[in-house]
């Protein structure tokens, strides 16, 4: 064989490497193992055990509004879920504490993605333990992606909130809720479209959902959830009165009920 002969018939094995289920399946650690080591130290996270899943798209057309579901098994008494985004400034996006009895099977929100990273859900079971699951995600730049609103209507419904339920779902007794919050959600990365002066961070930082005067979810979050921040979640059991209380970096403090049949 020349030489000619075996350059190509090494390019071609080399492109075919690259284009096998396997090769794209093969993500770069990035900086996850320093944040493995940070977050849990040498604390065993088992995964794809099923215990915990992760629905994201795999290229998302707008990084600043990636939707991302959390899917917790419901045999699992599951109590903290950490997201995880590991390519970003702030890489923990959100911690969520699930309450006593809440029952809650997933979790639907919207997150930035700042450059193609893997985005993981970390969950710790009651017992201590540790499961994950991993989705590695194509997109750049939300964090310092424009708002989409205008900022004077942002400061004019800052703090208001909705909450939504939904129909219940056809297989089985769970329920559906979904919370929107108006808040700019200010990365500290953007930049005023006139001025092009940084906009300082200014984001949901604390919630707390109770469910009948019960702890239901609640999460700490970072810079990472997106403007006007979202959440839906699925849950089992009776319905009732949620009370939502939210604080933001600014010391500013929201807090609304909601009755059943009323949002």
């Amino acid at each position: 064989m020349n030489c000619l002969h075996a350059t190509a018939r090494i390019a071609v094995l080399t492109i075919g490497i690259a284009a096998s289920p396997l090769a794209r399946a093969e993500e770069p650690a990035g900086s996850w193992p320093e944040l493995r080591d940070t977050l849990y130290g040498s604390k065993p996270i088992a995964e794809s055990d099923g215990v915990v899943a992760l629905d994201a798209p795999p290229r998302a057309p707008d990084p600043a509004t990636v939707p991302v579901t959390l899917h917790l098994d419901p045999a699992r008494d599951i109590r903290r879920l950490t997201l995880i985004v590991d390519e970003n400034p702030a890489p923990v996006a959100a911690t969520f504490e699930i309450g006593d009895g809440a029952r809650i099977e997933s979790i639907e929100t919207r997150i930035r993605v700042n450059a193609y990273s893997n985005v993981r859900i970390v969950a710790e079971t009651a017992d201590g333990q540790l499961h994950q699951a991993v989705r590695y995600v194509k997109a750049s730049g939300g964090c310092a992606a424009p708002a989409a609103r205008d900022p004077a209507e942002s400061a004019r419904t800052l703090g208001e909130m909705r909450l939504r339920r939904l129909i219940d779902a056809a297989d089985g007794p769970s329920r559906e809720a979904q919370l929107m919050i108006r808040h700019p959600n200010n990365s500290g990365l953007q930049r005023d479209q006139i001025t092009h002066l940084y906009i300082p961070a200014h984001f949901v930082s604390d919630l707390r959902i109770l469910l009948d005067g019960k702890p239901f979810l609640s999460m700490s979050g970072g810079i990472s959830i997106s403007e006007d921040p979202n959440f839906r979640f699925r849950y089992a059991g009776a319905d009732g009165t949620f009370t939502v209380t939210a604080d933001d970096t600014d010391g500013r403090t929201f807090a609304r009920s909601f009755t059943p049949g009323a949002s």
